[in-house]
């Protein structure tokens, strides 16, 4: 069974940054794209970066964060990232990252997503 843990939310002013981390145990991390979403109060969940399976592979970001939030992973760590610049207040939700067995494609939608982890705040103020 794969575990993702999140980490690196926080409470940040309107056009500061942060970096969420999410450490994957158990499974073959390196065969997974991985995929960050987020939900905020009241609305749905929603798609915001993903990653293919290679280190420094495929990316594909939402119009909403692209230019100001950047994926990657490091496959020896097992851990992917999202760097968060120019954070707004509307980029105020929790956060999840997701593992997709599938690999070789990056899905936008969170039914294809086969392992999640916990979440993590992330509070911009205005």
């Amino acid at each position: 069974q794969v575990q993702l843990v999140e980490s690196g939310g926080g409470l940040v002013q309107a056009g500061g940054s942060l970096r969420l981390s999410c450490a994957a145990s158990g499974g073959t991390f390196n065969s997974y794209s991985m995929g960050w979403f987020r939900q905020a109060p009241g609305k749905e969940r929603e798609f915001v970066a993903g990653i293919g399976w290679r280190s420094g592979g495929r990316t594909y970001y939402s119009d909403s964060v692209k230019g100001r939030f950047t994926i990657s992973r490091d496959n020896a760590k097992n851990t992917v990232y999202l760097q968060m610049n120019s954070l707004k207040p509307e980029d105020t939700a929790v956060y999840y990252c997701a593992a997709d067995r599938a690999g070789f494609t990056i899905r936008t939608s969170g039914d294809d997503y086969d392992y999640w982890g916990q979440g993590t705040q992330v509070t911009v103020s205005s």
